[in-house]
């Protein structure tokens, strides 16, 4: 199951299809934002962050370094380069026994990319609307 789940959510970077989103988290997933205090629980609001981070994130610098997984969790160390800001970050993930998402969390670091992930994601939520 995790090569099922972690291999899911690679295709849905590889393609940037947010729809395929609907496939791999479950109905009462929580998405835990590095700049948003309180956890957002539910698809939609978590669909609505990844959609966003999609197009925030994922451009031709975007790549994992090293992934770890045990059970049902994975984490997975990614870096891209945003406006000529380096990213580094973690995404962590937790699946059900069906294979289907219910924790998403992101750590971003340094502090720059920190604050430049807050407006650009802010921005692109914004558009969303």
């Amino acid at each position: 199951m995790i090569q099922d789940t972690v291999a899911a959510w690679h295709k849905l970077l590889k393609t940037k299809d947010a729809a395929g989103l609907d496939d791999i988290l479950a109905d009462n997933v929580v998405f835990y934002s590095p700049v948003v205090h309180t956890p957002q629980e539910g698809k939609l609001i978590t669909t609505l962050y990844l959609t966003a981070a999609l197009h925030v994130f994922v451009n031709d610098s975007f790549k994992y370094l090293r992934e770890v997984a045990s059970g049902n969790n994975a984490v997975l160390e990614f870096t891209t380069v945003i406006d000529g800001i380096t990213v580094n970050g973690v995404d962590m993930l937790t699946w059900n026994a069906d294979g289907k998402i219910t924790a998403f969390k992101v750590m971003v670091r340094p502090l720059k990319a920190i604050n430049l992930t807050h407006r650009m994601m802010a921005d692109m939520l914004e558009k969303m609307k």
